[in-house]
């Protein structure tokens, strides 16, 4: 249930989510922009909200915000390696437990996502600390760099309003970073630790942070995959990989090191993922004892090592019957955690949780740009309490239709039902975020890769393209796979509306990278380009880097339409009217302004997709609309010199 919800809650405190007036809403600072000059901890004291206070808090957020600066002197590194950086809250009573963990990026300056101007939020849900977060506390940042260049800031939000579940209790079971590999084993670290739920639980939980460092003749710990077991009461309920096979997909790259690496439950830049446990059957009064048991192993020189924070949870009873929180943006959005997978034009993809204790089988959604048409959509489906999921909405008009626009623009997302009626909480029902627009292209595009000579199993090239129609996201309408290495291939492709394109690599080590230099054999640099079928020069490709983008990027675009001419011909006192609205079988289409009419109108649904087409050659024109469906539609005139002119009109009979 916790799987995504660091990653997608990554912009609380600034401009790219709202999900809480400001009155609702209690921003803490801890740490202002400290430098992270050395291997050491950093503290500050903090005044968190009263024990005394009658306010409760729907959530509690911690952002952790990665920055840079100017070395002094002259290092030989400011801010280039990966150091495991810790979050933790001491309160005044004794209590120490880490908040959250994160993993510094390879941040040469030289590197174009990491300039000095650089920063990345991080972002923690701390709520089940709330317990402990509250009066005077110290939050310690734990710095194992050797080198500088990094900064820190770090803030609580606490968002009014009903938690999910109250918690009971918080408490640490083991930490610390004992060695791999011993004779004397790694679960003398983790042994029973016998526990007596309190009184008015209904239920418990196990959080698990944990990382491997180090290498020793097998690469453990931070290049070799292993697990552990959850044992409660000693019986196994729960097994665990300590890997992250996804680096090759990190959100930040490229980076000026290895980042594409598989590792031990971390990727350079990345937040560290923390896994939950159920305890199944902890109930008030239970009397139980619980243990982590790591897999056998043991080498004559160990030198690697498990970093571990582990702690349980106790919570009341869900505190709503039926409710849904709209909890992240996926796209459209500008937030930097969602780097690949924007701009956007395809199908809004949002992430809900059921924060209630009935199960969900129905979620209305309205959805859109600020100042346009919201259409709404119901999701049918399975959701049980506590989990989440995402969820992708039908594609957007708008999105198409502001295609190349200059400037940042808005999107909404609100819950209006839950299971056919009003939720419990409608102050956790809507999101909104900032995103820019993505490129327009021509009808027809020339594709150029070449393929480096990285192979798969089959023999073919590692590297493939293809286009997908946005309206139709799982065929693609043009690709090319099964490709021969070492290899330049043309393609030119003629297309009409919104796409996207992905540029896949299996090896997940793009097609020119700066470690093909360590390879055997180097496989040598490959390239991608798109061009126009009359000029050579190449389109900026979002994601691309030169081809240094691990697993692969994704590139939306528009082909075949223009904004230049709509604001052209509104600038001329030139408009386009339809009425009646709603209407049922027919609509009159007035264009009034311009001198000589000639074109083609084209109506199109809400989902993008032109349902009608005519010839339009004078200013007056009645379109007989009986074969369409009830909904909203544009109204698209196109005169012969591609200048366009745009109104809505709604089917309702």
């Amino acid at each position: 249930m916790h799987k995504y919800v660091c990653l997608l809650l990554s912009a609380i405190l600034f401009s790219f989510y709202t999900q809480a007036a400001v009155g609702d809403t209690t921003i803490v600072q801890a740490h202002d922009t400290t430098w992270l000059s050395y291997n050491g901890n950093y503290d500050t004291t903090v005044l968190f909200p009263a024990s005394s206070s009658s306010k409760t808090y729907r959530k509690i957020y911690m952002t952790f915000t990665l920055g840079k600066y100017h070395c002094p002197g002259s290092p030989t590194y400011c801010g280039d390696w990966d150091y495991t950086v810790l979050t933790y809250l001491m309160t005044k009573t004794g209590d120490t437990l880490e908040l959250g963990r994160l993993i510094s990026p390879y941040a040469n300056a030289s590197n174009p996502r990491t300039p000095w101007t650089w920063k990345q939020h991080y972002v923690f849900d701390v709520t089940d600390f709330y317990p402990l977060l509250k009066d005077s506390g110290t939050v310690r940042v734990s710095y194992s760099g050797w080198t500088g260049g990094f900064t820190a800031n770090v803030k609580f939000t606490f968002i009014e309003g009903t938690p999910d579940r109250n918690v009971i209790g918080v408490k640490r079971l083991w930490h610390g970073s004992p060695n791999y590999g011993t004779t004397k084993g790694i679960d003398s670290s983790f042994l029973p630790v016998s526990l007596t739920a309190p009184a008015s639980a209904v239920s418990a939980e196990m959080k698990v942070l944990i990382t491997g460092h180090g290498s020793d003749a097998n690469g453990c710990c931070e290049f070799a995959s292993h697990y552990y077991n959850v044992m409660l009461n000693s019986t196994s309920i729960d097994n665990t990989n300590i890997w992250r096979s996804d680096c090759g997909s990190n959100e930040l790259y490229p980076q000026t090191g290895t980042w594409i690496y598989e590792r031990g439950n971390w990727c350079p830049g990345a937040l560290v993922r923390a896994h939950y446990h159920d305890l199944p059957g902890i109930t008030g009064g239970s009397n139980y004892n619980v243990a982590l048991h790591f897999e056998p192993y043991t080498i004559a020189s160990p030198s690697g090592t498990y970093t571990t924070e582990a702690q349980v949870f106790y919570y009341g009873v869900i505190n709503k019957t039926t409710d849904a929180s709209m909890d992240g943006i996926i796209s459209p959005t500008n937030d930097e955690n969602h780097f690949r997978e924007n701009p956007f034009s395809g199908g809004p993809v949002v992430h809900v949780k059921n924060t209630g204790n009935n199960t969900i089988n129905s979620i209305k959604i309205q959805y859109g740009v600020t100042g346009y048409y919201m259409p709404t959509y119901i999701w049918n489906g399975s959701l049980a309490p506590l989990h989440d999921t995402d969820i992708t909405l039908p594609p957007l008009w708008e999105l198409r239709s502001l295609s190349g626009m200059v400037g940042t623009f808005n999107f909404v997302a609100t819950i209006l039902e839950v299971n056919g009626a009003a939720d419990n909480d409608p102050s956790n029902n809507s999101m909104n975020t900032a995103f820019t627009t993505v490129p327009i292209w021509p009808f027809k595009i020339a594709i150029q890769l070449k393929t480096n000579g990285s192979k798969m199993p089959s023999g073919y090239s590692e590297t493939s393209w293809m286009i997908y129609d946005v309206n139709n996201p799982n065929t693609p309408v043009a690709m090319r796979i099964n490709n021969a290495i070492n290899t330049t291939y043309n393609d030119t492709v003629t297309l009409a509306g919104a796409y996207k394109l992905v540029v896949a690599d299996s090896g997940c080590d793009g097609i020119s990278w700066w470690n093909y230099a360590n390879y055997s054999p180097n496989p040598g640099i490959g390239s991608f380009k798109v061009t126009t079928t009359t000029s050579a020069f190449a389109k900026p490709l979002t994601g691309y880097f030169s081809g240094d983008f691990g697993c692969g990027f994704v590139q939306y675009f528009t082909a075949g339409w223009t904004n230049a001419g709509v604001a052209n011909m509104n600038e001329q006192g030139i408009r386009i009217d339809t009425y009646p609205s709603p209407a049922q079988n027919k609509i009159t289409i007035n264009i009034t302004g311009m001198q000589n009419v000639n074109g083609n109108l084209q109506i199109i649904d809400a989902l993008g997709k032109v349902a009608m087409m005519v010839p339009c050659n004078k200013a007056s024109l009645v379109v007989d609309i009986a074969g369409l469906q009830n909904g909203l539609y544009t109204v698209l005139f196109t005169d012969n010199d591609n200048q366009r002119l745009q109104t809505r009109v709604v089917v309702a009979k």
